[in-house]
């Protein structure tokens, strides 16, 4: 197989964006918040943190750039413990700050890919790391929202993705 271009894994990376959306967006408010106890996660938290992982690893990894919910960083960061992450912002917060990481990952993903950074050649090899990361940890904490979904809401759970690039390894869709 060859190496997918970073086109690819763009693509990759907004159908896993699109799968978790038809795990959560037909979900009531209550539900996307809702936590069996203070040691669990909900849906919600793990929607902000897909995102504000992704917005890490480009700011880190690529462009230095401010995060479009400096507030939801803190909360979403999986080093926050579960205890204390508080209340979740409204589903329309979080969803507003999933697009907006999106959005930055493509524009710059979009910079690198057209050479129009320093370092092009050097920051490709970078970026396809990162998109490959991204993707896989969408799909990781994508599992665990389709799980909450079906066992804890009853609800059905659409088919992962599947794909020339994709692969499951212990239950996982991954990009392989």
């Amino acid at each position: 197989m060859t190496t997918p271009t970073l086109n690819e894994l763009l693509h990759e990376y907004d159908r896993a964006i699109g799968w978790t959306d038809s795990l959560w967006t037909d979900l009531s408010a209550d539900q996307v918040v809702w936590r069996p106890h203070e040691e669990s996660s909900a849906i919600g938290w793990h929607l902000g943190h897909q995102a504000a992982v992704a917005h890490f690893m480009l700011r880190n990894l690529t462009a230095a750039e401010p995060s479009p919910d400096p507030e939801l960083d803190g909360l979403m960061d999986s080093a926050t413990l579960e205890v204390d992450r508080g209340v979740l912002p409204n589903v329309g917060r979080i969803g507003d700050y999933r697009s907006a990481v999106r959005e930055r990952v493509h524009h710059t993903i979009g910079r690198i890919d057209g050479g129009d950074v320093g370092a092009p050649a050097q920051l490709r090899v970078i970026a396809h790391t990162l998109l490959v990361a991204v993707v896989n940890h969408e799909y990781q904490h994508s599992k665990w929202i389709g799980e909450v979904r079906n066992e804890a809401h009853g609800l059905d759970v659409p088919p992962a993705p599947t794909g020339a690039l994709l692969t499951e390894i212990d239950g996982y869709t991954i990009v392989g």
